[in-house]
């Protein structure tokens, strides 16, 4: 099949496929899988579309993150090979964005690499509500030339609104406290 190059395309990955399939449909966006195959010892083959147009869309939540990264990282450069010019990475969660200081001699600031190895591949990078607790900004963070950090707490807090009960929200632990406070202020929780 010939792609215009100058229609965006959604790639999505196998456990990722029906979020992206419904993001292609709400952008009225073309989508194609990407296909994964696992081998025995662990490595993956990372298979895209033959023919890519000039922008697009990888959707991947990196919960999970070791193995996602590595096919990630393979989609990327083969995106980049078979005629892509502009990468987008939709990841509604966005991994290793913890550690932004080195809390004890010797740690790897993994925010910082794992945002330098984003940024070596992908010009544009969309996520949600991302950890970013010592780091003012996602483009910091992630220093691809536009970095968009969505908010899911007034989504969530209108849904809990919609219930008609009053629940008690709880975060994990100490750094939660903002994403909590966000969707629980708005609804009177």
């Amino acid at each position: 099949m010939t792609r215009d190059p100058d229609t965006p395309l959604i790639l999505g990955f196998p456990e990722y496929r029906e979020p992206a399939r419904r993001l292609a449909a709400q952008t009225g966006l073309d989508y194609a899988d990407i296909d994964i195959h696992t081998f025995p010892d662990g490595e993956s083959r990372v298979r895209l579309p033959q023919q890519l147009p000039h922008q697009v869309f990888l959707c991947r939540s990196l919960d999970q993150p070791n193995r996602k990264l590595v096919e990630l990282e393979l989609a990327a450069a083969a995106a980049l090979q078979l005629g892509a010019r502009r990468l987008t990475l939709v990841a509604p969660y966005l991994c290793y964005m913890r550690q932004d200081t080195a809390f004890h001699p010797g740690e790897a600031v993994s925010q910082r690499i794992i945002g330098d190895l984003l940024a070596r591949r992908f010009d544009t990078l969309i996520t949600v509500d991302p950890h970013l607790h010592r780091t003012t900004t996602l483009q910091q963070a992630a220093p691809v030339r536009r970095a968009v950090a969505l908010s899911a707490a007034a989504p969530m807090a209108d849904r809990l609104l919609g219930r008609g009960d009053r629940p008690l929200l709880i975060g994990p632990d100490e750094e939660s406290a903002q994403w909590v406070s966000a969707i629980a202020q708005p609804a009177g929780l």
